[in-house]
């Protein structure tokens, strides 16, 4: 059990929450808002520290879903966060959203090695391969990228399953290409709650940074990037 406290918010997809780590037990508030994020996120955190009769200044560390997702999503939560921690002068963990999902599927469904798929409209997915590694946290295999179901790599003989949002918009499309996969969990969306606890870890190998270095990705900067690069 890790002594610390920190808040982790997340409003990179249809999903909002906020979730409290204290010593070990996390309190996750969880909601299916579309368009309603900028409204909930801070209603969900202020109501976390209240429950929990703690501020913003008595945390050690915020965490944020730094993305892959909707661009306006992902900067709600940057921008809180942000806010947050220029106020309270306590530093930030960023953690990707696709490895916030296949944490979760690995807690709920015990799979150690996750493709993890967001819808990122316009016929793409934001992709990444995640496997169990030695401390029960999923670890990225290779790199986090935006791609056409199409073009998704084949990965590694294991027994792979899907989860995200990216395998109910494409499914069929990645199923064909990536047949081996037999355990599919489309409704999965990242949470707090295991943004929190891969943010503990981060915070303990010192991922921390301060909040103006607390930023998004949205993986489509870097395709924009190379592509300018090649011309």
């Amino acid at each position: 059990m890790t002594k610390l406290k920190l808040l982790a918010l997340d409003t990179a997809t249809e999903a909002c929450s906020a979730a409290l780590y204290i010593d070990g037990e996390i309190y996750q508030d969880f909601q299916l808002a579309p368009r309603e994020h900028t409204r909930l996120i801070l209603r969900q955190a202020e109501g976390l520290l209240n429950k929990a009769g703690i501020t913003v200044q008595q945390l050690d560390a915020l965490a944020f879903g730094r993305g892959p997702g909707s661009f306006t999503g992902v900067r709600i939560a940057t921008g809180v966060v942000q806010g947050m921690a220029f106020g309270a002068d306590i530093p930030v963990v960023p953690v990707s959203t696709l490895a916030s999902i296949a944490q979760a599927v690995y807690e709920d469904h015990q799979a150690q090695h996750v493709l993890s798929a967001i819808d990122a409209r316009m016929g793409g997915v934001y992709w990444g391969q995640y496997q169990l590694n030695a401390e029960g946290l999923m670890q990225l295999v290779g790199d986090e990228a935006v791609l056409s179901p199409a073009d998704v790599a084949m990965p590694a003989s294991f027994d792979w399953c899907g989860a995200g949002s990216g395998w109910q918009a494409h499914g069929k499309i990645l199923q064909q290409r990536l047949a081996s996969v037999t355990r599919i969990y489309p409704d999965y969306y990242p949470q707090s709650k295991t943004i929190a606890r891969l943010a503990v870890a981060g915070f303990k190998n010192g991922e921390a940074v301060d909040a103006a270095q607390a930023i998004p990705v949205y993986l489509r900067n870097d395709v924009a990037q190379k592509s300018a690069d090649r011309k």
